[in-house]
């Protein structure tokens, strides 16, 4: 029966959309009689047969089919199609829904549909007698040639059965797996809305709840494994509404499991799984995630690399496959061969980066549909077969092993990899998974404290400025503005290194690495006596957290060095040994004013050699020397730092009564320093200064009144943010920094792009994306 255009079967809760399926059949015909020869194998019928359901992800081009003509999955059906008749062996449930479709069969394409109802328990031999005999006499052909899909290995009692007796028919069987990827490859309208709905919704769980849980974890320094995020992500999925997606849950699925990567152990292969190792998000790590889901079966993807504290050589490679990426997409348009997406992206990597052409994945992605990667449509260099108005690609560019400059384990080798959803258009191409950014701003995470007052990064010696949350000028200004800005930084900084050597000279000179005020030898005491020493059992390098100190094996001893007289440590791995080196600071170096010392004729050591076969160990030593050193010339600096602030007065904090001004959610340069992602505050007014505070009980800044020299505002006209600047008459600390000028802004742009993108959203809800299906 039919009812507003759908027909519906006996017990009503399934229904066929009688336009749809007129017009899809009509298609299939029309396709299958003008490419019978090149793609269709001259094939006089052809027999589809469904294997049962399964909970396994997989796609086969038999679902497809089912999927794309009639709306579901039909399992355990064999359709036959023949010019005049088309003969369905199936279940009575199943008979009684398509038994509808008789009239619209009959009017597209003039075929009758002629039922074969199974029973409950037959096996449907006879049955399959009764088609291959049909087949028979409407071919009239000494030996008809019947396509079918030959990669699809025959599943369940049934398939088995009727393989054999298409076997053992006589009938020459053909492949006819082109034809129906050439079919399936460029979508119609609907197909269309629903690929875009899926990629909205993959490009939503990405951005509103994949990428803040990262941040999240990393911020609060969690162990989370790489099966849990996959599980979290699948759940939200599955939930559209947990990333305020109108989508039916009923009506989507994931691709295939979320996968989550990191830790030097990395898989670019479609198949990839996500391991239960913790997510490793310490200096220079990677982390791939990749993302697909389904929208009425039809499927989306997307993949982002995120950067932690990037070296030099990650983030030239990342630069480079983001170049290639964009290039690669930018030849996804009507006309152009397949082949000319990858071969763009291979000559961005060889004028690049020629280094990097090794490490190349061996295609740029696939068509994406009904199945996650159709066949045929390949973007590799050997496919010559033309893009077309309507196909959707799943654009997917890596870069599998490079070596990094580290020698962590879990950093010496790195991946990368981008994927976008991309549809062709009339225009040329739309990136549907575009609202997840992959710009270096975006994607790459620094924790480095000095690179916080970094404005510019150096690539490829190149100087290019990184529009970060502290960028306070647009990237469009004048040359000239931005040089004059260049030399009144390099002014500044020179006066303050003029006035901390002045501060300092009397102290000693900077530590090894400058990172803050080096004490005298004579004033670094790691134990009081030797019974401080803690006693270890194995003759093994070892650091004490506690009283700062590293105990080395020395003549079956072990002898304590405060971590301060350290220069520098570090290791080299060689098959199966692991080398150590300790500089240590000597008289003549960073200690030069140790002429004080009371024993002159002290014997310094300079350098000590450690092998060892445990090059976990050594890696884990290495490290902890390293943070240790952070940490105590961090806080060395910063007390010397604080005992040249001037005493300010105390904050006179206005009571609950009182309705104090308060400028809310404002970012502050500089930054606080620390590990975690940068929040924003509020900026209250109080009886005799400011007070601005984040979420966070340690950043905290007060500013009195009575220290501000200078006070600028800076509205919104032709600039990204609006500012409001304090230059004071003494210095105060911002975290650990020292600082006579404090800025605080609201980027103006990031709500502007946010209310365009919600204006886009409400004019996609008109023409039915993103609406409640």
């Amino acid at each position: 029966m039919a009812d507003n255009g759908n027909a519906k079967g006996g017990s009503g809760a399934y229904t066929i959309n009688l336009e749809n399926f007129s017009k899809r059949l009509k298609v299939f015909y029309d396709h299958w009689k003008e490419h019978k020869s090149d793609l269709w194998s001259s094939s006089d019928a052809i027999a589809i047969a469904t294997p049962p359901p399964s909970d396994d992800l997989r796609y086969l081009k038999s679902s497809a089919l089912d999927i794309w003509l009639l709306g579901y999955e039909f399992p355990e059906t064999i359709i036959v199609f023949m010019h005049t008749q088309i003969h369905v062996l199936c279940s009575q449930k199943k008979a009684n829904l398509i038994g509808t479709l008789k009239k619209a069969a009959n009017e597209a394409v003039g075929a009758g549909i002629v039922l074969h109802v199974k029973t409950k328990n037959g096996d449907g031999s006879d049955l399959m007698d009764d088609i291959v005999q049909a087949a028979r006499n409407q071919l009239k052909s000494d030996k008809p040639v019947v396509g079918h899909i030959a990669k699809e290995v025959p599943e369940g009692k049934l398939l088995e059965t009727w393989t054999e007796k298409l076997s053992g028919s006589g009938l020459r069987l053909v492949d006819v797996t082109s034809g129906f990827s050439e079919l399936f490859a460029v979508k119609d309208t609907a197909e269309i809305t629903c690929v875009k709905k899926a990629a909205y919704l993959t490009s939503s769980v990405l951005k509103n709840f994949v990428v803040p849980k990262l941040e999240k974890v990393i911020d609060e320094e969690k162990k989370v494994s790489h099966s849990s995020l996959m599980d979290d992500t699948e759940k939200a999925i599955l939930d559209p509404l947990k990333v305020k997606v109108k989508l039916k849950p009923d009506n989507v699925d994931i691709c295939y499991p979320p996968v989550f990567q990191s830790g030097g152990k990395f898989d670019l292969k479609p198949g990839a799984s996500s391991n239960d190792e913790y997510l490793y998000y310490d200096s220079a790590s990677v982390i791939i995630c990749a993302i697909g889901s389904k929208y009425s079966s039809y499927c989306s993807n997307v993949a982002r690399t995120y950067l932690i504290d990037a070296t030099p050589t990650q983030s030239k490679a990342y630069e480079t496959l983001l170049k290639a990426h964009e290039a690669a997409v930018e030849q996804v348009k009507p006309g152009n061969q397949m082949s000319a997406v990858y071969q763009a992206a291979v000559a961005v990597i060889e004028r690049d980066a020629p280094e990097l052409l090794p490490n190349l994945t061996k295609s740029a992605g696939t068509g994406i549909g009904l199945e996650f990667r159709e066949s045929g449509l390949n973007l590799n260099a050997k496919n010559d077969r033309r893009i077309k108005q309507g196909m959707v690609f799943n654009v997917s560019l890596g870069l599998h092993n490079v070596q990094a400059e580290t020698t962590s384990e879990k950093t010496k080798q790195f991946s990368l990899l981008l994927a976008d959803t991309v549809l062709v258009n009339e225009r040329g191409h739309e990136i549907l998974t575009a609202p997840c950014s992959k710009a270096v701003k975006d994607v790459a995470y620094s924790f480095n404290e000095d690179d916080d007052d970094a404005a510019e990064v150096k690539i490829e010696s190149k100087t290019i400025a990184v529009p970060t949350k502290a960028t306070l000028r647009s990237d469009n200004q004048e040359m000239s503005k931005e040089e004059l800005r260049r030399q009144h930084q390099a002014e500044l900084a020179r006066q303050k290194n003029e006035e901390t050597a002045r501060r300092l000279a009397g102290v000693g000179s900077g530590s090894g690495e400058g990172r803050g005020p080096a004490r005298a030898s004579n004033e670094l005491v790691a134990y009081k006596n030797v019974n401080d020493v803690p006693f270890v059992r194995d003759l093994v390098i070892q650091v004490d957290q506690k009283n700062e100190a590293v105990l080395l094996p020395i003549y079956g001893s072990m002898v304590p060095f405060h971590v301060s007289t350290v220069k520098s440590v570090t290791s080299h791995q060689d098959n199966r040994t692991c080398t150590i080196r300790i500089f240590f600071n000597v008289p003549g170096m960073p200690f030069s004013n140790d002429s004080k010392l009371n024993s002159q004729g002290a014997i310094y050591l300079k350098e000590i050699t450690f092998r060892s076969k445990d090059p976990r160990h050594s890696s884990e030593v290495v490290q902890q020397i390293k943070t240790l050193r952070r940490q105590v010339a961090s806080r060395e600096s910063e007390r010397a730092e604080r005992a040249t602030l001037v005493t300010q007065e105390k904050l006179q904090i206005g009571n609950n009564r009182m309705k104090m001004m308060k400028l809310s959610d404002v970012w502050i340069r500089p930054a606080f320093g620390g590990r975690g992602r940068k929040l924003t505050g509020n900026l209250e007014a109080h009886f005799n200064g400011f007070r601005y505070s984040t979420s966070r009980s340690d950043e905290r800044v007060d500013i009195m009144y009575g220290n501000i020299k200078h006070a600028f505002f800076q509205p919104a006209e032709k600039e990204m943010i609006t500012l409001l600047h304090f230059h004071l008459h003494n210095h105060i600390m911002v975290g650990n920094k020292k600082t006579k000028d404090v800025q605080f802004y609201v980027e103006v742009m990031d709500v502007v792009q946010t209310d365009l993108i919600l204006m886009r959203l409400k004019k996609s809800s008109v023409r039915g994306i993103g609406r409640t299906e």
